[in-house]
């Protein structure tokens, strides 16, 4: 019996999966499945909530009282642990890469408006120095007497790792209630935690399902090592180690187009099309990149013999505001 750490309850759970009846049609002999983690809530809908569960319940545990966390200025994971932080009556310092004259939209309107303290530096400042401004915020508010928890981007480290661990528990009993057992379970991997998730507890509960990344940012082998890294710490939690190859990890890197943020115009007609075709709206950052790539993949038959596949919607609905001219809607 595999006894995970404790968590504080935040998302709405389960989120239902459902069958995409008219795309599966449309690819003829495929299932294509979605497990809508966009709804675990409304302030922290998206992937991030389930990592913020067991993190949070980290930092509540030390006697924290003021959280330190970091993305691009439309982050998911910042926008979800600026929220949590609002309910349970404590503070935020977010570190957010960007332009300082930034239309105020999307998540990063949500952040103001839930008081956040925000500090936006230039992406290169950001890339090569984050943990170290980062600790920087942590010795200033210790010097005013607050207790910060720095959690690291998009909550991917050990403790966030059981958030979709959970999860994979959970897709395992939907797949009993349903009567199916999908072949492959697919998402956006953006900082490697869910992905780390999925991969332990499919290993752990000897699930035998195959599981893909595709990367929105940074190529294969980067990740591989990332998640790996996130791995080892995890199993220090659980006092369990699971032997695995870094090949095991499955990233597809060919759909990270123009780079992190950053959208191509077949990219955008997808998410247009899907969202007329299914009803259901992706973003360009993440969700809406790798359901493109699924579909290709599935298309150029590089999927193999999987016939009912199940894809992680993990939100991103309020950063789409921020990427409106995209769409060139009259």
């Amino acid at each position: 019996m595999i006894k995970l750490p404790e968590k504080i309850k935040l998302a709405n759970l389960p989120t239902k999966i459902e069958k995409l009846y008219k795309t599966s049609k449309e690819l003829m002999n495929t299932n294509i499945y979605i497990k809508r983690d966009d709804h675990t809530g409304i302030e922290f809908s998206g992937n991030k909530i389930r990592k913020l569960e067991f993190t949070i319940k980290e930092a509540l545990d030390k006697k924290c009282d003021y959280f330190i966390t970091c993305g691009a200025l439309q982050s998911n994971h910042a926008r979800a642990t600026v929220s949590v932080a609002a309910k349970l009556g404590l503070k935020s310092y977010l570190i957010l890469a960007g332009e300082k004259n930034e239309t105020i939209d999307g998540n990063y309107l949500i952040n103001k408006l839930l008081g956040a303290t925000i500090k936006i530096i230039d992406k290169t400042e950001f890339k090569e120095r984050i943990d170290e401004i980062m600790k920087e915020a942590k010795e200033k508010l210790e010097s005013e007497g607050y207790s910060p928890y720095i959690i690291p981007l998009g909550a991917s480290n050990g403790i966030g790792t059981f958030g979709y661990f959970e999860a994979m528990q959970e897709i395992y009993k939907q797949e009993k209630g349903m009567g199916i057992k999908f072949d492959a379970i697919v998402h956006a991997n953006g900082s490697g935690g869910t992905y780390a998730g999925l991969f332990l507890a499919n290993k752990l509960l000897k699930m035998n399902r195959e599981i893909y990344g595709i990367s929105v940012s940074s190529d294969k082998e980067f990740f591989k090592e990332k998640i790996s890294n996130i791995l080892k710490s995890s199993f220090e939690i659980i006092s369990q180690n699971i032997e695995f190859e870094n090949d095991e990890i499955k990233i597809i890197d060919e759909y990270v187009g123009k780079g992190y943020g950053e959208s191509r115009e077949e990219e955008i007609n997808f998410i247009k099309k899907f969202a007329e075709l299914e009803g259901i709206i992706l973003d360009p950052v993440y969700t809406g990149k790798a359901m493109y790539g699924l579909i290709n993949e599935i298309k150029n038959g590089n999927m193999g013999e999987h016939k009912n596949i199940l894809f992680i919607h993990t939100g991103g609905i309020y950063s789409i505001f921020s990427k409106k001219h995209l769409f060139n809607f009259k």
